[in-house]
This record gives C-alpha cells, structure tokens and sequence, in this order.
C-alpha cells in the first residue's frame, strides 16, 4: 500500500432514531441511521401481510363471484 493516500480508519459510533448504539470502524466518523436491525420490521417479524389476495382474488371480490 501506498502512505498518504488512504483515509484514517477510525471507531465510529452509529446511533438509530430507535435509540440503540453499536460501534464499528469506518472512515466517516460517528453516524446517525434511522432504521437498524433492532428495528427493522424484516428482523423483528412484525411485517405486514399482504391479506388481500392475487389478482383472481380481488376480481371475485369486487364482482361478488
């Protein structure tokens, strides 16, 4: 590797809105996130299901098939 052409890898602290904190490494410094793994609805399984059906489903509904 060449001296003096890469950035300063530095610990960084990465904070999220839902209030949780972890540290890493990065070259930016201290970052602010609004969605993490704590709070992600894919990670905590509180996603939303999709309970209407497919197309076939909806026409039948809406035509009272």
């Amino acid at each position: 590797m060449q001296k003096d052409i890469h950035p300063e890898y530095k610990e960084a602290t990465i904070t999220c809105a839902c209030g949780e904190t972890f540290k890493t490494k990065s070259t930016k410094g201290d970052l602010r996130v609004e969605v993490c793994s704590n709070c992600h609805s894919f990670y905590t399984g509180k996603q939303k299901q999709n309970t209407r059906g497919g197309r076939i489903e909806r026409f039948k509904e809406k035509y009272d098939l």
